[in-house]
């Protein structure tokens, strides 16, 4: 079976009722897609994994079951052990190398993502404008977005080599253009909510 993008989102939307969990996975995917283009990867690979990561999320919420009991739903379904060994290679519990410039990017995005995401749900303008500064000092509030690893946005930037301000600035300028399907106001519905 071909690993295709709207193939994933199947995959995804049948395991995953939570609209939170179906916009993370949107978030990862845009983010994850920008670095895709910026190393002249394969994008549509990219976005599989991405839309995959925690496609099973809903069903196995717990890290003895989370990604990997998952695995074995992707194997059923055909996925490509590429998409699998890349999906499982987030989960940092399981030590898995990130050996790929995918698995890094994977990695990098997610819990950025899902922060950033947060970030622009607490501003009038959602994350148009959003500057690497303001992150940082929200990363540094341990009581927001708790449920973010912090330790895991720091070593995802380093996995890539980057500085977290550039990390910053190319999640959110991943993210910027699906914001409104993300739920997160833009500058042009700010001025109307």
């Amino acid at each position: 079976m071909e690993a295709t993008r709207e193939r994933a989102w199947e995959t995804l939307t049948k395991y995953t009722q939570s609209e939170a969990l179906r916009r993370h996975a949107l978030a990862v995917e845009a983010s994850t897609a920008w670095y895709a283009r910026h190393f002249d990867e394969d994008e549509e690979l990219w976005r599989v994994v991405a839309l995959l990561h925690d496609f099973d999320y809903e069903i196995h919420p717990t890290l003895d079951q989370h990604p990997q009991d998952g695995a074995q739903i992707l194997r059923e379904e055909g996925y490509p052990e590429e998409v699998i060994e890349a999906v499982l290679s987030h989960a940092e519990h399981l030590g898995m190398p990130r050996d790929t410039p995918l698995k890094k990017a994977l990695f990098a995005c997610d819990e950025l993502s899902g922060f950033v995401h947060a970030c622009g749900l607490v501003r009038p303008t959602g994350i148009a404008g959003l500057e690497p500064k303001s992150v940082k000092k929200k990363l540094k509030q341990p009581s927001f977005a708790a449920g973010v690893h912090r330790e895991e946005v720091y070593a995802g930037a380093e996995g890539l080599g980057l500085d977290l301000d550039d990390h910053i600035r190319n999640v959110v300028e991943a993210m910027q253009p699906i914001a409104p399907e993300l739920g997160l106001r833009t500058a042009d519905t700010a001025d109307t909510t």
